[in-house]
């Protein structure tokens, strides 16, 4: 492979990470995984890979928000927090934000109220988000149609075929991880890449998370990282019958004009 590929959704604040980041980032780079963008989980978390991504200017980027299992250590001044870091230029979106009712780790009203105080955030300020969604795809569905939001990418996209088409609908772009590789759960995921538009299709390792399942090496420690998501690539290549050079240029492409990277 030619050319360089975007990791979208790299959780390299998590703790796995603590010894080697820098080598993560190094071994990324090598595999011509450049640029990475690092999620935000909370607060606390986008505040670390804000500070982390400005050390590495034009390499590594970030997004700003709380996720839903966080929602519930949200406080009156989470949402002003986040439109501090919202102002570096490091940070390109809002999220991951978004609903889970799969794991309810916080209570379902709660979860929609801090999504509705970052959706109208990312709204104020212009900037697209990064949205997580599981086993709540109503109540997702109708507060994005309600704020007629317009510029988001539906991370770690895992849904059925009536999802992702409202999604596309919508105007969306939509974020593939290693699932896809898992020939048990990443069936249906193989077969709906294939109606993604290349002009709204993005790829991610969500690591430490998702590592491929076919990978021909296994990770020693089954952590996943941004140097292996050439093997996604070009099973989404392989998925969609076009070439994994011409997956990567328009991902990669679709992936900076998204961004405004």
């Amino acid at each position: 492979m030619n050319n360089s590929i975007i990791d979208i959704g790299v959780n390299l604040m998590h703790r796995s990470f603590h010894q080697d980041r820098d080598q993560v980032v190094a071994r990324a780079a090598e595999n011509n995984v450049t640029p990475l963008i690092l999620t935000g989980t909370s607060l606390r978390n986008s505040e670390d890979a804000a500070r982390y991504a400005g050390r590495y200017s034009g390499k590594l980027y970030s997004t700003a928000g709380v996720h839903p299992h966080d929602a519930k250590n949200c406080k009156e001044e989470t949402i002003g927090k986040l439109r501090e870091l919202a102002a570096l230029r490091q940070v390109v979106a809002v999220g991951e934000c978004g609903l889970d009712y799969n794991r309810d780790f916080s209570p379902r009203d709660v979860q929609r109220r801090w999504f509705e105080e970052q959706i109208r955030l990312a709204l104020e300020l212009d900037m697209p988000l990064f949205l997580h969604e599981r086993e709540a795809s109503g109540d997702f569905i109708g507060m994005l149609k309600e704020h007629k939001v317009q510029r988001a990418v539906v991370h770690c996209f895992t849904g059925t075929s009536s999802e992702l088409k409202a999604y596309l609908e919508m105007g969306y772009h939509i974020g593939i991880t290693g699932w896809i590789c898992d020939e048990r759960r990443g069936k249906h995921l193989r077969e709906l890449v294939r109606i993604i538009p290349l002009d709204r299709l993005m790829i991610e390792t969500d690591a430490p998370f998702l590592t491929p399942r076919d990978l021909p090496e296994k990770p020693a420690d089954g952590r996943n990282e941004p140097a292996l998501l050439p093997h996604i690539l070009q099973t989404v290549a392989h998925c969609i019958g076009k070439p994994a050079d011409e997956v990567a240029k328009a991902t990669t492409q679709t992936t900076r004009d998204f961004f405004s990277i």
